[in-house]
């Protein structure tokens, strides 16, 4: 009977094809959002890599992720300096890197950091920042663009940048009489630090050195030339990363964080707090996974309308198989057939198409999303999901096989050409 059905199939191609098409971009579909939300998936919670610890202000552990890795949110407080050096100097710990927020440009975030944010800062399995023009700063006033910023603002190495104060899209104080220049440029990360224009934290105390409570002193105005010969110190930083001799004294490094005296403060393990943050934002990639359900379960459908409208038109073909010795259960397996070797037939072209256009897309993807989507076989899970569509079609085919296993032998050559 598979042979029967495969000529079968065969002599009817236009709509053979049509049907496989439609499984085929169905399964492309569906294979395309699951390959798409696992590596989202895996970018996100790859957004900072090989750091153990953040430290902020005490907060929620959401929070202080939001404003300290994704530069969304203000921070309830500053950590002193004098705190930030006292903690860096534990025993356990290898590196800390000062992040520096509150100002911005454009809508985009200005974080204030130094060298070791280059040299230590991690994200995609311990992929390190790499720079695309340009160098790391290296003055007061030198800034470095992420790709985004650069891309977007159409920036290149040797523009002055004037910040403005408060992280708003629109501001109506800014710092211009203090310009910083573009000297480096990154690779493109799929991280906030795309968006993120990066300054020495000597950069924003000189911003601020002739501020008081936010605003200008009064006829009070300081060079950039003045400025570099100045104790720029900063006074406080917003939060910093951690990263430890040995992961074994994570725990014992926490504590002794969340415990110390001289000021509230809240050490999270980024991981955590990363996994948290998905289980609130996750229902998204459920919806699409749904929608893209939804999509098989039409291109199904379709197969089925097609079976069912054939069905008419093939009754006097089912009785002259009838008439030549075909029992009822023949007839019934040749329709199971078919719906089976179409289905079959749609999920590996769906499945072609998928590796096809990931090949193809994959550069384009990242240069502008930042997202690398991974070229390789299956998933257990993705196995599971063309089984089902597979089961599915077969389960499919059962019901035009019921109606032309009830047609009689009579009724079949009664029919008229």
């Amino acid at each position: 009977m598979f042979g029967l059905a495969l000529k079968s199939l065969k002599n009817r191609k236009f709509t053979t094809l049509m049907t496989i098409a439609s499984i085929a971009l169905s399964v492309t579909l569906l294979l395309g959002v699951e390959r798409i939300r696992k590596e989202a998936k895996k970018s996100f919670t790859n957004t900072i890599s090989g750091t153990d610890l953040v430290v902020g202000a005490r907060t929620g552990p959401v929070q202080l992720l939001l404003y300290s890795v994704f530069r969304i949110g203000n921070a309830t407080n500053n950590i002193s300096w004098e705190s930030y050096q006292k903690l860096g100097s534990n025993p356990n710990i290898l590196w800390t890197i000062p992040l520096s927020l509150g100002d911005s440009h454009k809508g985009y975030r200005v974080l204030g950091t130094n060298t070791d944010y280059f040299k230590y800062f991690r994200y995609s399995g311990k992929r390190p920042l790499e720079i695309s023009q340009g160098q790391v700063f290296n003055d007061v006033f030198d800034v470095v663009l992420g790709a985004d910023v650069a891309k977007t603002l159409n920036y290149s190495i040797g523009d002055s940048i004037i910040i403005s104060h408060g992280a708003g899209k629109v501001s109506f104080i800014q710092h211009d009489d203090k310009p910083f220049h573009v000297v480096g440029i990154l690779k493109k990360t799929g991280t906030p630090v795309d968006q993120t224009l990066h300054v020495p934290l000597e950069g924003i105390e000189a911003v601020h050195i002739d501020w008081k409570d936010g605003a200008p002193i009064p006829g009070v105005s300081i060079s950039q030339e003045e400025v570099r010969q100045m104790d720029l110190t900063p006074k406080s930083i917003t939060a910093f990363m951690v990263g430890l001799k040995s992961r074994i004294a994570v725990f014992s490094v926490q504590r002794f964080i969340n415990t110390y005296p001289s000021e509230p403060l809240l050490a999270i393990l980024p991981g955590v707090a990363l996994q948290e943050l998905w289980d609130l934002i996750g229902i998204a990639e459920k919806a699409l996974l749904a929608v893209s359900i939804f999509v098989v379960v039409v291109g199904l459908f379709g197969m089925l309308i097609a079976l069912m409208t054939s069905l008419n038109e093939r009754r006097r073909e089912m009785a002259i198989l009838r008439s030549v010795g075909a029992r009822p259960l023949h007839v019934f397996s040749l329709l199971v057939g078919e719906s089976a070797l179409l289905t079959l037939a749609g999920v590996m072209a769906g499945i072609g198409l998928m590796y096809t256009l990931l090949m193809l897309s994959r550069s384009f993807i990242l240069s502008n999303f930042g997202l690398y989507i991974a070229v390789t076989g299956l998933s257990v899970y993705e196995i599971l999901l063309t089984a089902v569509v597979c089961l599915a079609g077969l389960l499919i085919g059962m019901i035009p096989g019921y109606r032309i296993y009830r047609y009689s032998l009579a009724d079949g050559m009664m029919i008229r050409i």
